[in-house]
């Protein structure tokens, strides 16, 4: 049964779980040398693509491991600790996204959010072979867009809503029409909660009436969405609203390590044989056949599955969930905005997506440019003389990149010539993304401006410290990390057998 597990009232209360949460994260004080010759505190803005750990996840994977067994028995006392906790595991990720029990199921997934979405696409490709569409949109991660193209005729990328403030959520007029023309061939429609490049939310809720109006379903990949905004698949006064399946991952929501899981109505998942082969899986196995099991998740859990990375994310879950998801919500808007804000005042520097707070909802990200600069060139003085951990490039999304840089770029026609306009084509062929976490604040964010307006300020000085690599990746001229002195596995080995 799925726990009812209530977020604390106590605003006060809130703020003190968060700031232990921030306190405690793995590595949130982790040091490294600087291209000055100066040592300091890494300030980590790279959450987007992998989150850290947070303390809680270690304290409890610590207390939890010494009775670590394999589940798919109850004989002996280690095997019956950890299937509980496992079952414990499945029913917390229910009762995260709002999930009626009664309706829907969860299984673990090795490979992440893109390991979920791709045995979505599988087995509905092969449950409903008569729809051959699947309608996403332009802002896709890859995983979100390539499984669909390997498994389906046909993919709809639909486009975002672009205003003068610059590129908004999915267009819903736009997904109307689709569902309109494609008719019975859509087989769902699946969508991110959260953009990866600029963490713009889309309106998945109206995405799902639109789906189910037209009768058709909606996948949401809640990669980016599950660690900053409260999800309610089950529940809605119209039911219209309800999500039909759910696909996130535990490396994007504090707990490095840990499977994808995939939270769906079980009957998509029934009445089919698993893509998935092997033990945990069959009722009864004979030299010339085997029947597979209806129990559910077993069905689609062959293989020992990561039971201790299972635990570790619902660990997470139960924490944030005990927090409550509409105050992280809250706390983690504010601390984007407010980036946005500051970074805006800084000649030079464009952020892309629309940046009004009241016309769009963002978290979790934002992705940036210095005009002219090459975002390699960027993030690599981020890293090199201020410690300020970002990512660069195209985020694997890269037609929604491509597009609001050129975008941009036209925006400027006006002012350049064509030759300039090359140039800078040349240069903005990515992009820098700032990304935040529950242990980020604005004492970050000012050291990501304090750290821009250093390199605006002295834009040659800096140009004249880096060379630029056939992998268009820069490098500086003669500083270089080692990273064997701060760590390396064969030496925590090695120390460890001689102490």
């Amino acid at each position: 049964m799925k726990e009812n597990i209530l977020p604390c009232q106590d605003d006060d209360l809130r703020h003190r779980m968060l700031q232990k949460l921030r306190e405690s994260t793995t590595g949130i004080d982790v040091e490294y040398p600087l291209a000055t010759g100066e040592t300091s505190r890494r300030i980590y803005l790279d959450s987007t693509a992998s989150t850290l750990q947070l303390g809680v996840v270690k304290d409890v994977m610590d207390k939890y491991l010494p009775y670590y067994a394999n589940t798919h028995t109850n004989v002996h006392f280690n095997a019956k600790l950890s299937t509980a906790e496992f079952d414990w595991a499945h029913n917390m990720m229910l009762d995260f996204v709002d999930a009626d029990p009664e309706v829907y199921g969860s299984f673990f997934v090795g490979s992440g959010t893109t390991g979920c979405i791709n045995r979505i696409a599988r087995t509905l490709s092969r449950k409903r072979p008569e729809r051959d569409v699947v309608i996403t949109t332009i802002m896709e991660h890859h995983s979100n867009d390539l499984p669909h193209r390997k498994h389906f005729n046909e993919v709809v990328h639909i486009p975002v809503v672009i205003t003068e403030e610059g590129f908004g959520a999915a267009d819903l007029e736009k997904i109307e029409e689709a569902l309109k023309l494609y008719g019975e061939r859509v087989n769902y429609i699946s969508v991110t909660g959260v953009s990866n490049v600029t963490g713009i939310v889309n309106p998945i809720y109206d995405i799902a009436e639109l789906a189910h109006r037209y009768g058709t379903l909606i996948l949401v990949d809640a990669a980016q969405m599950a660690a900053h905004v409260p999800i309610k698949m089950s529940g809605h006064d119209n039911p219209l609203r309800n999500i039909d399946m759910v696909a996130m991952s535990g490396h994007k929501i504090y707990a490095p390590s840990s499977p994808g899981v995939v939270i769906t109505r079980r009957d998509l998942f029934s009445g089919i044989e698993p893509e998935e082969v092997g033990g945990g899986m069959v009722e009864d196995v004979h030299v010339d056949r085997y029947i597979p099991t209806d129990m559910f998740p077993d069905r689609e859990e062959a293989g020992t599955p990561n039971i201790a990375g299972a635990i570790a994310l619902a660990t997470v879950l139960y924490t944030l969930k005990k927090v409550g998801m509409d105050f992280i919500d809250e706390e983690e808007t504010d601390l984007v905005n407010y980036a946005i804000s500051r970074v805006k005042e800084i000649p030079g520097v464009v952020i892309y997506g629309q940046t009004n707070p009241d016309c769009c909802h963002r978290t979790g990200a934002m992705s940036i440019n210095i005009r002219g600069m090459h975002h390699s060139l960027t993030a690599a003085i981020l890293n090199d003389y201020h410690n300020v951990a970002v990512r660069n490039a195209c985020f694997c999304a890269h037609p929604y990149v491509r597009e609001m840089i050129s975008d941009d770029l036209m925006a400027q026609m006006d002012d350049l010539s064509n030759e300039e306009l090359e140039a800078l084509a040349e240069l903005h062929r990515g992009m820098v993304r700032a990304s935040f976490g529950i242990y980020n604040t604005r004492d970050d964010v000012d050291a990501l401006v304090s750290a821009l307006k250093d390199i605006v300020k002295n834009e040659d000085f800096y140009r004249q410290q880096y060379h630029q690599a056939a992998c268009d990746n820069f490098f500086h001229n003669t500083f270089k990390f080692d990273s064997t002195p701060v760590f390396s596995t064969k030496q925590a080995v090695d120390s460890w057998l001689d102490a």
